[in-house]
């Protein structure tokens, strides 16, 4: 499984991404606060600015000898304005309620004077301010403005003049200050960001610890084997214990199940066994029955050739007999497989005598020079490499290969031992591939089919397997597989 698509890393990712976006979140959230605390701090400041420089003109247009009429303020504020900028430390416009200059403490030319006038939306807006009071913020050449525009009244509260107060912003230790708390937060961000993924990935292991657990057990559940259930730990979320319940509810039905089964496959084993011992020795019997009525209709003591016919009958009933045992025998060797005599046995030699015993040329044994040991029953190693030999000289005989090959081999490595006999015969088709191994299955004229199902057990009792493989060269090929072990 690809670890991104396992469960633990995804609980792992989901938290770090909720941390990660909650420290981002944190941050711009923190440079927004202070830039509005900035904005903040400068339109006060503006205000009380403008607060205390229209208390100044208000004060010398009291007490200056001319009416209170905007084409007089030229003449009031004149030097005046200049004295409240150098007090204030703030540069003072005034324009007519209509939207010209009248004045300006920056030292202004009349026709520039003349030039410069206020856009009639602003004088608008100006006009439908409730407290007659507005701020505009603006950039200009890098600097950051925020002006301020408020009517000049007279005694009669009449608007006379319209004060506009320009003030550059310094943020310079404003943003000196974010910085620096912007570089704290980011190293406190960083550790608690490392502590959290540790916590994160531990959390994630404690989470999918259980779920690893059943899915071990359910990749070691076999449906014949001996499976353990999974013990319930006492701080397990409800959720996974009633995983685990419903786990170990399940071996509990595989077990009987199980049970139920093989006693089945016993009994249908045991079944099919007497069906084809019944079978098998119903055959030879009633030739025997019909020799037997035969010779007791034409027996006749005072025939010459008597004798000739009790040697026939006699060689006859003994041939029957011999094929009865011949039943017998065989299938009280198939039903005793299990009784084994197993201990170290070196294979090549045991394997090259059994195939000594067929004496022909066409069969090759090739093993390594190395001795290749393993606990087996001799006998049964010599029923399995002479059963595969049988079948693959009569399927030789009976398609007439003009040069039949018969070749074994015997390699190992470090885990399996692995015996390999194939033979060039015309091979076998897929639906006999797949019933091979069965009990009574023959493909031949004469043979029980239980040599092959014989060969099958005997592999599988000692751990191995065995397969039938078409080799490139033609012919079949039984490869069988031990564990070491």
């Amino acid at each position: 499984m690809s670890l991104y698509k396992s469960l633990r890393f995804r609980i792992f990712f989901a938290m770090l991404l909720v941390l990660v976006l909650t420290f981002i979140g944190l941050a711009i959230l923190t440079v927004i606060q202070y830039k509005e605390e900035a904005n903040d701090y400068h339109r006060e400041r503006l205000l009380r600015k403008e607060q205390n420089i229209k208390q100044n003109l208000n004060y010398v247009l009291k007490n200056s000898p001319y009416p209170q009429e905007t084409e007089a303020l030229q003449y009031i504020f004149y030097n005046k304005i200049y004295e409240i900028k150098d007090i204030h430390n703030l540069d003072i416009e005034l324009y007519s309620p209509q939207g010209q200059m009248i004045l300006s403490s920056q030292n202004k030319t009349p026709d520039s004077l003349a030039q410069k006038a206020l856009g009639p939306d602003l004088i608008q807006a100006l006009k439908k301010n409730q407290d007659e009071h507005l701020v505009q913020s603006f950039n200009r050449e890098g600097e950051h403005y925020q002006s301020s525009y408020s009517f000049l009244l007279s005694d009669t509260f009449e608007p006379i003049a319209i004060v506009h107060l320009p003030y550059i912003a310094d943020d310079g230790f404003m943003a000196k200050e974010l910085n620096e708390n912007l570089l704290r937060m980011s190293i406190l961000y960083g550790v608690m960001l490392l502590i959290s993924i540790a916590i994160a990935y531990a959390l994630s292991q404690y989470i999918t610890r259980s779920l690893q657990s059943i899915s071990q057990r359910l990749t070691s559940t076999q449906l014949l084997g001996q499976n353990q259930k999974i013990e319930i730990e006492s701080n397990v979320s409800s959720e996974i214990s009633k995983l685990v319940e419903a786990y170990n509810n399940m071996i509990e039905a595989l077990e009987q199940s199980a049970v139920q089964l093989a006693q089945g496959e016993r009994e249908a084993a045991w079944r099919e066994m007497a069906k084809q011992v019944a079978h098998e020795i119903k055959n030879p019997l009633t030739p025997m029955r019909l020799s037997v009525q035969s010779f007791q209709r034409k027996f006749d003591p005072q025939d010459p050739e008597i004798n000739n016919k009790i040697a026939e009958f006699s060689a006859s009933l003994i041939q029957q007999i011999d094929t009865m045992s011949d039943i017998a025998s065989a299938f009280a060797t198939y039903a005793k497989l299990p009784e084994q005599n197993i201990h170290r046995i070196e294979l090549a030699e045991t394997i090259k005598r059994t195939v000594e015993v067929f004496d022909a040329s066409f069969i090759e044994f090739s093993a390594p020079e190395r001795a290749i040991t393993l606990n087996f029953d001799k006998n049964q190693l010599n029923r399995v490499v002479t059963n595969l030999i049988k079948n693959s000289l009569q399927s030789l005989k009976e398609s007439q290969i003009k040069n039949p090959e018969i070749q074994i081999s015997l390699t190992d490595d470090a885990h399996n031992v692995t015996l390999s006999i194939r033979d060039n015969g015309p091979g076998i088709s897929q639906e006999v591939k797949s019933r091979v191994f069965e009990p009574k299955f023959t493909t031949k004229t004469k043979g029980m089919g239980l040599g092959l199902a014989m060969v099958k057990t005997i592999v599988l009792s000692y751990g191995g397997t065995i397969d039938i493989l078409e080799p490139k060269e033609g012919g079949v090929a039984f490869v069988m597989q031990f564990p070491k072990a």
